[in-house]
C-alpha cells in the first residue's frame, strides 16, 4: 500500500496539482492586494471618498453611526454587510478576468509552439528520373 502511495504522490498530475495550488495561494495575495489597494480606492473615489467594503446596514441592534464593519459584527448586531459581498464579486471577476487571459496567453504560446509539421510525400517506389536517362541510353547504345 505504501509504494502504490509513492506512485501516486509521484504521478505528474499529482505534482501539476501541488505546484498549480501553491501558485493559486500566491496569486490570490495579489488580487487581493489588487483589489484593496488599487481597486478599493478608486471605487471609493467615485463614491465620495467612502470606503466601500465597510458599507453596511444594521438589521437589528444598536450600533453608533460611522461604526466600522469589524466593530459591527464584534458588537453582535445583526448587519447586511452589502459593501463586503460586493467587493468579494469584485475580486471573483477580477481573478476570473485575469485567469482568462493567461489561460489564453498559454493557448496562443502552446498553439505556436505546436505547428503541424507538415509531411513531406515520399517519391514513389519505381525509379528514379536519372534511372530511366541511363536506361534510354543504354537502349539506344545498343
Amino acid at each position: 500500500m505504501l509504494k502504490e502511495f509513492k506512485d501516486f504522490i509521484a504521478k505528474g498530475n499529482v505534482m501539476d496539482m501541488a505546484v498549480g495550488i501553491i501558485i493559486g495561494a500566491a496569486f490570490t495575495a495579489i488580487v487581493k492586494s489588487l483589489v484593496d489597494d488599487l481597486i478599493n480606492p478608486i471605487i471609493g473615489l467615485f463614491m465620495g471618498g467612502i470606503d466601500f467594503a465597510n458599507k453596511y446596514v444594521v438589521l437589528s441592534g444598536d450600533i453608533a453611526a460611522g461604526t466600522s464593519l469589524a466593530d459591527a459584527r464584534e458588537s453582535g448586531a445583526a448587519i447586511f454587510a452589502y459593501g463586503s459581498f460586493i467587493m468579494a464579486v469584485i475580486n471573483f471577476l477580477i481573478i476570473a478576468f485575469v485567469v482568462f487571459m493567461l489561460v489564453r496567453y498559454v493557448n496562443k504560446v502552446k498553439a505556436a509552439t505546436e505547428k503541424p509539421v507538415e509531411e513531406v510525400a515520399e517519391a514513389p517506389a519505381g525509379p528514379s528520373e536519372l534511372d530511366v536517362l541511363l536506361e534510354i541510353r543504354d537502349s539506344l547504345k545498343k
